[in-house]
């Protein structure tokens, strides 16, 4: 034992020379720089244990550091050093039966030719290390792996590699989803096989008498024991074909390491388990979901896109109702990125996202994945109740002309917004809250009190926002609602409109803020791989809707687009008749307006039913 001597920085070559009884050194807490010779022990003893530890100077193991030590089995414990990186064969010529090489805080590189040469480990332990990958080579013969506070190690070779472990302690759940999916080959590798060799013992079983055999020499009468005293139900399993031994042993034919109680395989464990927020599967779950997610998100990007290219260029005056669909199809815009960006990485990583959970959750892309979706809606919600609410002010003030909002005052109204919605998306990314617990980048935390309360405060104004358009709808249509001034058909019109827009909020927030609560609570309705669902064909309804109901499909809208068109040489013909058709509106509008001190309450409301209808 070599132990508490601080001041000891060097043990020269040979110091250990020819230990054949040796059966255990240990070298503790010295000031030694360099790796120690030890190949020059010759140590006879079968489980020779060899202890580094607490030398935080010493920062490599160099090639072929333990060759010559012990030709048995061997226990290496290099635990709490300053080891920094592993040299390429620096356990060549050992037999590994453990490798512990937990808590050296700075390693961080194992070369992948580490292990060759060296027959094992049966066991290795890199708990508490910095190590981002395990070596390519060795692998082979861990049955247990120890790998717990490794935050570092977020990819693991390929399975294959792993053909014997039999016990995992990770530090991410989702590493054991690629075990589960290991257990799962062998298990069904295993019971094809036994199923062959059944069918076979089953069929002697049933042999007629005559073909049973016996060691009794009298009864030999089949040519299998006429060249060799071989009999199928012998005791001694060597003269035996059909010996326990031979039919069940099936390693060699596998690769896998079993063993067996008449046939039953040792079950691979792994810790920690998945959990509910994060199954064992791809970031959109389900198939159909990975196709209708590229549609969505294309026809969101596309269509918002388009709506402020013609809203932005248009040589029209700015009015509130543009300043705030510019708004509106901006959120929806953002809403449709944070779908293309999860439906990218999904692409990218179908079938084995185990390997790249860690990367993506906990990196600068779910983050901002996370951060787009919670800004885009909230920024959307807001902008829709700001529309309905100013619709709604027009009619019911139309006469008041002091009252009209203007440009002036939306421009603050809409820059709160912009502020709280940001503050809202910011706010998983300072703690309260997270967008790492789930592969969708949804902030799903509420495992604090400030995280539960946060999540209910974006709930409950979503729902407030919602229960105020359908208010303000209502008394829009009330408004309009003047047999006297509209005909019945348009009336029908307006009312199939708002009914359309109303609709499109409800389907978009109803599902998703009711599954959502009760999650709040902590009594959950829906599971993650089903909420999926919601994300991709309820949550983003509003995006994709809204540039349609709100401006496409509107005249105003057609008016502006093919007059962009026509700048570019497209379209002239149209644009020259919508020019026409705006400056008779406009000088029909002026006249109407010259009789009169101002607007009349009839002429808002057809005014605005017109703007509904288009």
């Amino acid at each position: 034992l070599i132990l508490n001597t601080k001041n000891l920085l060097h043990i020269e070559d040979g110091a250990f020379r020819n230990l054949p009884r040796l059966k255990y050194l240990s070298i503790c807490n010295t000031g030694i720089r360099q790796f120690p010779d030890l190949t020059q022990i010759f140590s006879l003893e079968a489980h020779f244990i060899l202890e580094l530890c607490d030398n935080l100077r010493m920062t490599t193991i160099p090639q072929n550091a333990f060759q010559g030590m012990n030709n048995e089995s061997l226990t290496l414990k290099l635990y709490k050093n300053g080891f920094e990186d592993i040299h390429s064969h620096a356990f060549n010529g050992t037999k590994l039966n453990q490798l512990i090489l937990k808590d050296n805080k700075n390693l961080r590189w194992i070369h992948d030719d580490a292990l060759r040469g060296a027959t094992g480990p049966d066991v290795l332990d890199v708990s508490s290390t910095a190590l981002e990958s395990l070596p390519s080579y060795g692998l082979e013969a861990i049955q247990v792996l120890n790998a717990t506070s490794s935050y570092s190690l977020k990819r693991l070779p390929p399975l294959d590699k792993f053909s014997s472990l039999l016990e995992a302690v990770l530090t991410y759940p989702s590493h054991c989803c690629a075990f589960r999916n290991l257990r799962t080959e062998k298990k069904n590798s295993l019971l094809s096989i036994f199923n062959n060799f059944s069918k076979e013992c089953e069929s002697t079983m049933r042999k007629p008498t005559n073909e049973i055999f016996y060691r009794d020499d009298s009864y030999k009468t089949s040519p299998w024991s006429a060249e060799k005293n071989v009999y199928p139900f012998a005791t001694d399993e060597e003269t035996s074909p059909y010996s326990y031994s031979a039919i069940f042993d099936y390693s060699e034919m596998t690769g896998f390491d079993f063993e067996y109680d008449f046939c039953q395989p040792k079950i691979l464990t792994c810790t920690p388990e998945p959990d509910a927020f994060n199954p064992c599967e791809d970031i959109l779950g389900y198939s159909f979901l990975r196709v209708l997610i590229w549609f969505i998100n294309i026809l969101a990007i596309a269509g918002n896109f388009t709506v402020l290219l013609v809203l932005i260029t248009s040589h029209y005056k700015l009015t509130v109702p543009r300043f705030l669909m510019c708004n509106l199809s901006f959120a929806d815009f953002c809403m449709g990125l944070y779908l293309l960006l999860i439906a990218s990485v999904d692409a990218q990583t179908s079938g084995q996202y185990y390997n790249h959970a860690i990367d993506w959750q906990t990196g600068r892309g779910c983050s901002t994945a996370g951060f787009f979706t919670v800004f885009a809606s909230e920024l959307s919600v807001y902008t829709l109740t700001v529309i309905t609410i100013e619709r709604w002010h027009t009619i019911t003030y139309a006469m008041q002309l002091d009252r009209k909002l203007r440009l002036r005052h939306a421009v603050p109204i809409m820059l709160g917004g912009w502020i709280f919605s940001v503050l809202i998306a910011v706010l998983p990314l300072l703690g309260v809250s997270s967008y790492m617990k789930v592969s969708i980048c949804l902030p799903m935390d509420i495992e604090t009190g400030l995280s539960q309360a946060y999540i209910l405060l974006i709930l409950v104004l979503n729902v407030v926002a919602f229960i105020v358009i359908c208010v303000c709808y209502v008394k829009i249509y009330i408004a309009v609602q003047n047999p006297e001034l509209v005909a019945a058909n348009k009336d029908t019109k307006v009312a199939k409109r708002m009914a359309i827009l109303i609709f499109t909020d409800f389907t978009c927030m109803a599902p998703i803020s009711f599954f959502a609560i009760s999650a709040a609570f902590k009594v959950p309705l829906i599971t993650v791989t089903n909420s999926k669902i919601l994300l991709v064909l309820f949550y983003p309804v509003n995006s994709c809707a809204n540039p349609f109901l709100y401006a496409i499909f509107t005249k105003a809208f057609r008016r502006d687009f093919f007059l962009l068109m026509s700048k570019f040489g497209c379209c002239k013909t149209r644009a020259e008749l919508y020019r026409m058709n705006y400056f008779s509106a406009y000088t029909s509008n002026c006249k109407n307006g010259s009789s009169a001190t101002g607007p009349s309450k009839t002429s808002q409301a057809l005014l605005f039913l017109s703007a509904l209808e288009k």
